[in-house]
């Protein structure tokens, strides 16, 4: 492997390159050599596994090390390596930006990441802990470390991780907190219920002008998650741009209650997924009348496999405004729709700015 060439790149992208734990320890050994240029580092989905991980660690304690970004998703490390990783990061903790892990470090990993977090020095705005096993212990350390330090981070990926309610109310201590500006929440798939959704809503309602980004896809919301998310997104201060609520079992009631909200509130959201959701035609019919406000400048609509049979009163609202102007993708796929012609027609105007249609 001749590296001689590459390194004064400041970005090395090398996910899925079957890099194996003795090519990694050629590489950084290169990387070591010259450690000042790189800014962003992608090795992931290589089995680099512990033994890779730490002598990267030689490279990340290096004083003229300044990598910003800093990719390791799935390369088969456990707590272990994830403990010698945050040993080096606190080592030199003010230049990395953002951190991206899916392995399964568990709670033991994320504790040793906690002491980084905890540095006053630690300026990282991005943190990503997808599928790493963490439970609500897990959490709640990691919540525990964010609190002392939340006036950087913007983007937080919790998803793939069974934290469940106690761990999302432990969130909420972070999200409540006037300091905190976080932008983007990503918890898909966490195990979280009703009681889970309605603390976190109430949590984002008391700081709520921040969040641009906002995904619980896969998690149980129930009646009372829905009226309390409902109640976030119709505060005037709310500038959500993005909601993916797929696959969290919306009623048809629910979605009324959902998209009422979003009428009195429609200015900032820009794509919203309410793919496998029973919404049905009730459900579609009300989102309508969401598409017809003037102030609605929603890009992309996703009702994939939503029990839906009839999209006339979508073609009517679709005709009838400014929406096209503004709508670029529409999902309508798996549903049992009797009559599409009417819809095509629309999309084919000549002011229609739709470009994928699935």
């Amino acid at each position: 492997m001749n590296l001689s060439n590459f390194l004064s790149l400041s970005v090395f992208r090398l996910c899925e390159c079957s890099i194996t734990e003795e090519q990694c320890v050629i590489l950084t050994s290169a990387l070591k050599s010259n450690p000042s240029h790189l800014r962003y580092l992608d090795l992931s989905d290589n089995k680099i596994r512990n033994t890779g991980v730490n002598h990267l660690c030689d490279v990340l304690k290096d004083s003229h090390c300044k990598l910003k970004s800093l990719w390791l998703r799935d390369c088969d490390q456990t707590d272990e390596g994830c403990s010698a990783l945050t040993s080096a990061l606190k080592s030199n903790p003010s230049h990395l930006k953002g951190l991206y892990l899916r392995d399964k470090i568990r709670n033991t990993g994320v504790k040793h990441l906690c002491d980084v977090l905890k540095d006053s020095h630690c300026k990282l705005d991005s943190l990503w802990l997808t599928g790493c096993d963490l439970t609500d212990e897990g959490c709640s350390a990691l919540i525990s470390a964010l609190k002392s330090n939340p006036s950087h981070l913007r983007d937080l990926n919790l998803s793939e991780n069974k934290i469940r309610n106690t761990g999302v109310k432990h969130l909420c201590d972070v999200l409540k907190d006037s300091h905190c500006k976080l932008e983007n929440l990503r918890l898909r798939g966490c195990e979280m219920t009703d009681e889970g959704c309605s603390a976190l809503a109430s949590a984002l309602k008391s700081n709520p002008s921040h969040l641009r980004h906002l995904n619980l896809r896969r998690n149980e919301l129930g009646d009372s998650g829905v009226k309390n998310l409902s109640d976030l997104l119709m505060n005037p201060q709310c500038k959500l741009e993005k909601l993916d609520l797929y696959e969290c079992s919306i009623t048809e009631n629910q979605c009324v209650i959902l998209t009422s909200a979003l009428k009195l509130n429609p200015s900032h959201l820009r794509v919203l997924d309410l793919s496998e959701n029973q919404i049905r035609n009730t459900g579609v019919n009300h989102l309508c009348d969401v598409l017809k406000d003037s102030h609605c400048k929603l890009e992309s609509l996703s009702l994939n496999n939503c029990g839906i049979t009839d999209v006339s009163s979508l073609t009517q609202s679709l005709t009838n405004t400014k929406a096209l102007q503004f709508l670029k993708k529409l999902d309508l796929r798996k549903n049992m729709i009797r009559d599409s012609e009417q819809l095509s027609d629309v999309i084919r105007d000549s002011n229609c700015k739709l470009r994928c249609i699935d």
